[in-house]
Order: structure tokens, then C-alpha cells, then sequence
């Protein structure tokens, strides 16, 4: 077997699997085998991963909950020349996990911070979207309510670039009937259990997949939701105006720019605003005849 190589002392950031184990690094294998200690979110979900390489190392419970308090403690241990390891459950350390807090004041300090870098929940579901990838913007998880996820999504309409979320299983539908609303009716992917027995991606539109979703359920799993840039064709205020007004000559204000919405891709929100306006208008138009 190689020798593992002596390590400096510093803050060494592993991603760990995010399904498969296989995906471990030779090198991030490596550094959890020889660190001082690890830090980590849970200690039983890291133990378990330790055990299944035959590993066993100090463990340091590193959450939301203690971390103020924690982080003198392993500073003061990588100033005395320990190495310590930062993991979280799965995936990369940082990316929706605690841990940036221990990097900036570890920088600050002028002490050795670098990675192990590996699994990502984000980058494997991008990867497998089939949407483009050279632009994206990483956006966590919205609010739980469906009023202030709208207002998260309507900051980031006019993001040119696709947008990458993580949403449980029983949000999920009602989550996307508002991507779809605030955003247009973009091409989407749901991605889940990546890496594992179970891995799934589904395609389609918004209001498709919101639609699947209330029909089947939420899924069980990790999940990951990539929505498409917005649409390259813009549409002109006079070409809108022109089909709500032939759409509004047989349908309500809702109905006709829920369809309006539909054939341009428009977010629905945008598009019923002026459906209003317009509504007035011809009103007003026709009271004065």
C-alpha cells in the first residue's frame, strides 16, 4: 500500500460522497486517515463513512448550533500545527453546510486553508440537466411559504443564467408551480438520489413537472431543481399587448393571461399585470363610446 503522504498542518475542506462511495478521492481518503481530527456536522453519519474505508479518526461535532464556539477551538488546534479536516454530511463542505465562517477567519489568521475537492449535489445535477451550463447561479433553498418564495424567485428573473435550487420532497410541486409562475414556463430538470441505486432526472417544462409532482407526490430523496436560462426571445410590449387583446376578446383576465403566459414564456406575474392594465383600458375605452 502507498505510504499516505505527512501533511501540513491547516484547515483541509474534503468533499465526501453524496450516494456512492466510490467517490471518495484517493487523495481525500487520504487526508481523513492522517488528520489530527475531523470536523463534522454529525458525528454519526461521518463515523459510518470512516468505518466503511476502515478508517477511524477523532471526530468533532461542527454545526449551526456550536460552531461560534467551536471555532477558536480547532484554530487554536491548526495554530499548534494540527491538521484538521472539515466534511460535511455528504457533498462538498460550504455548499448549503455550515463551514464558511471557519474559512474566512482561518484566512484571516494566515493560516493553510485548501481542499480535497469532489462530489457535488449541484455540479452532478447541472451536469445531467441538459440546460446550459456555461452560466450559473446557485440560489440554496427558498422559503418555505409560498409568498416569500415568490419574492426570492421575482429576484431572480432576469438572472441570465440557470439557476440551480435544493427542495424536499413534499415542498416540491408547490415549488415549482411558483418557479413557474415567477419565471415563465422554462425548460426544467428535477434531479434526485444522485449517485445512488434509486437516481432519477426528470425533464420538461415547469408547469409540467409541477403538474407530475402534484399528481405522483412528493419524491423521497435528495433533490435538486435545474431551471434553463430565460427565454433568448423577447417579446416586444406592442407583440404582448397584441395577444393579450386578441387573447382578452374571449376569455377572462386570468384566463387570458394564464395563455398569453404560455405561448411566450413570460413570467405569469409580469403578463397578468398588463392583462389588468389592458382590461382597464378597453373598459374605459368602451364606456366612453
Amino acid at each position: 500500500m502507498t505510504p499516505v503522504k505527512i501533511l501540513a498542518p491547516g484547515l483541509y475542506i474534503v468533499a465526501t460522497p453524496i450516494g456512492n462511495l466510490g467517490d471518495l478521492t484517493m487523495r481525500g481518503r487520504d487526508i481523513l486517515a492522517t488528520a489530527d481530527a475531523i470536523a463534522c456536522e454529525d458525528t454519526r453519519v461521518t463515523g459510518k463513512l470512516l468505518s466503511a474505508f476502515g478508517l477511524k479518526r477523532p471526530l468533532i461535532a461542527y454545526n449551526d448550533h456550536n460552531a461560534d464556539k467551536l471555532r477558536p477551538k480547532l484554530m487554536e488546534m491548526i495554530a499548534g500545527g494540527q491538521v484538521v479536516a472539515l466534511v460535511s454530511d455528504a457533498g462538498t463542505p460550504l455548499i448549503s453546510d455550515p463551514g464558511y465562517k471557519l474559512v474566512r477567519d482561518c484566512v484571516a489568521a494566515g493560516l493553510t486553508v485548501t481542499t480535497a475537492p469532489g462530489a457535488s449535489a449541484v455540479l452532478a445535477a447541472l451536469v445531467l440537466a441538459g440546460l446550459p451550463t456555461d452560466r450559473f447561479l446557485f440560489a440554496g433553498f427558498l422559503p418555505p411559504k409560498s409568498a416569500a418564495r415568490r419574492v426570492a424567485l421575482g429576484e431572480l428573473t432576469a438572472v441570465p443564467a440557470s439557476l440551480v435550487f435544493y427542495e424536499s420532497g413534499p415542498r416540491l410541486a408547490a415549488s415549482l408551480a411558483d418557479m413557474a409562475d415567477m419565471l415563465g414556463d422554462r425548460e426544467a430538470a428535477v434531479a434526485r438520489e444522485l449517485t445512488k441505486l434509486f437516481e432519477e432526472v426528470r425533464r420538461g417544462t415547469l408547469d409540467s413537472l409541477a403538474a407530475h409532482y402534484g399528481e405522483a407526490g412528493g419524491p423521497k430523496g435528495e433533490i435538486v431543481v435545474v431551471i434553463g436560462p430565460p427565454l433568448a426571445r423577447e417579446t416586444a410590449a406592442a407583440d404582448l399587448d397584441a395577444a393579450l387583446r386578441r387573447a382578452l376578446s374571449g376569455n377572462s383576465t386570468r384566463d387570458a393571461a394564464a395563455l398569453v403566459a404560455g405561448e411566450t414564456g413570460l413570467p405569469r406575474k409580469q403578463v397578468y399585470a398588463r392583462a389588468l392594465a389592458l382590461a382597464q383600458e378597453i373598459k374605459t375605452g368602451d364606456a366612453s363610446d
